[in-house]
Formats: structure tokens, C-alpha cells, sequence
């Protein structure tokens, strides 16, 4: 007997990722994968929406006024108690971001940058 073959595709909000099932062949034959997704800055963010995502319990990270590459295996949300930063993606058709204190950033999975730490930052994050 054969097994049908089940497909998903994982897509987000921002509050879940939520999978659901590609239900045709014209649809599998034609998925392509989603372009990277832009950083998101939430500017100075009120109180309620950091306590909603649980801010205050995730862990924090420091450095000093540095520069330096990364790239993001998981998607990353941060909300910067001090600092000031300009992360630049590699790909050229993504925008580069400003951000500092209080701001609320995510990173999307995937993505390469560099991070220019103007200010020494300290912040909260999560990997997702």
C-alpha cells in the first residue's frame, strides 16, 4: 500500500509559526521558497507588548563598540536596554538597520550582516 506524502509549509506571524498543508501538485510544483525577510524595528515599543513576548525573562548579551560579521542560523527578536547599532545585511537588497536603546529588533533566520556597534550595547534576546 502507498503512503500518501504529506507537505507543509511553516510560516510566521509575529506572535506563532503555524504549518499547514500544501494541498495540491500544481501547488508543490510551483512553491518556491520565500524571500528573506527585511529586519524588523519595533521603535520604543510600549510595556504590554514587551510583557506579551516575555522580554524580561529571556537572557541577555553584551558588547562593546566593536564591528564584526554575523549570520543568523535561527530568527533572533532582541529588545536593547543600552546601546546604539547599524546591522548591514550581505545581500545588498536588504535594507541595513539603525536601532538602540528601547527599540525592539528581529533578525530572520538565514541572514549574514554586520553588525557596527557605535554605542555598547546590552540587550535581551531570543532565538526562534
Amino acid at each position: 500500500m502507498a503512503k500518501a506524502l504529506s507537505l507543509f509549509v511553516l510560516s510566521s506571524s509575529a506572535h506563532a509559526f503555524v504549518a499547514r498543508p500544501i494541498s495540491s501538485r500544481s501547488a508543490i510544483s510551483s512553491y518556491s521558497p520565500l524571500k528573506m525577510s527585511e529586519i524588523e524595528v519595533v521603535s520604543q515599543p510600549n510595556k504590554d507588548f514587551l510583557e506579551q513576548k516575555g522580554v524580561f525573562n529571556w537572557g541577555t548579551w553584551g558588547c562593546g563598540v566593536s564591528k564584526f560579521p554575523w549570520t543568523y542560523d535561527e530568527s533572533e527578536s532582541c529588545y536593547l536596554l543600552a546601546g546604539k547599532v547599524t546591522v548591514t545585511p550581505d545581500d545588498k537588497s536588504l535594507k541595513p538597520a539603525t536601532f538602540g536603546k528601547g527599540d525592539f529588533v528581529t533578525f530572520p533566520a538565514g541572514m549574514s550582516c554586520t553588525w557596527d556597534v557605535s554605542e555598547a550595547v546590552q540587550k535581551h534576546y531570543m532565538f526562534f
